[in-house]
């Protein structure tokens, strides 16, 4: 679904990211990780178009992302780390604008399928602007599924929510794993472990280590996948 072929991306004297070659499968999670600083958020802004890159190439579905960026943007959509709602319209309405913005033909029976997903049903007639943390994140992802992306970007979902609102939204996010390819952003690693098909670890702008949680731990010789990231996002030994 995605490949980055010599990827980097340079700010003045600064290389963020160093010849990136990742490829991300059809419909799996994949969690890129990294400590502040390590690559990761521009990584992501440039498989999600929001930056170009210096050099090397992006493929999605097969088409270079620079030959063909209208059509990509239309099969993707990303959930930003900042809820990106409208706080003085309800949840139902948030999601009928967006629905509009995707000029869904039947934006009814869309807007009931989300409500329904994220079992938003009961607070839809609520001001987005009153809703629990939890609940922000839901609708937030919710309006990014408005357009049924094939490729969505979800950029620290649970910063912020307590132990339960979190449990909860990776129920949501687990329903999600093969009809969507997901790419998410987190600091909780144990979110990566439990939600992600494939973790990449990215250390000073390169692409370290990719695998399974269980593949990355056999490789620290560490324990557990904490200790296993340390080792690896600190540049230990392997």
């Amino acid at each position: 679904m995605i490949k980055t072929v010599n990827l980097c991306k340079n700010f003045k004297d600064k290389k963020a990211v160093i010849d990136l070659n990742l490829e991300i499968k059809k419909g799996e999670l994949f969690s890129l990780l990294g400590v502040n600083g390590a690559g990761k958020t521009t990584t992501i802004k440039m498989l999600s178009t929001l930056s170009n890159p210096s050099s090397g190439d992006i493929f999605i579905k097969g088409e270079n992302l620079k030959e063909n960026p209208n059509k990509i943007k239309r099969i993707m959509n990303l959930s930003p780390q900042e809820t990106a709602i409208a706080p003085n319209l309800t949840v139902k309405e948030n999601l009928l604008f967006m629905a509009g913005v995707y000029q869904i033909k039947d934006k009814t029976l869309k807007v009931n399928k989300l409500l329904n997903t994220f079992k938003l049903e009961e607070i839809q007639n609520k001001k987005a602007g009153i809703l629990s943390g939890g609940q922000k994140r839901k609708l937030s992802i919710a309006l990014a599924l408005t357009n049924d992306p094939e490729i969505l970007f979800l950029d620290e979902p649970t910063l912020g929510l307590d132990v339960l609102s979190r449990r909860e939204l990776w129920k949501t996010i687990e329903e999600l794993k093969g009809k969507t390819t997901i790419i998410l952003t987190t600091h909780y690693l144990e979110e990566a472990e439990s939600l992600s098909d494939r973790i990449g670890i990215m250390v000073n702008g390169k692409l370290s280590s990719v695998g399974t949680a269980k593949e990355l731990i056999a490789l620290s010789g560490e324990k557990d996948f904490e200790n296993a990231f340390v080792k690896i996002a600190t540049g230990g030994e392997l």
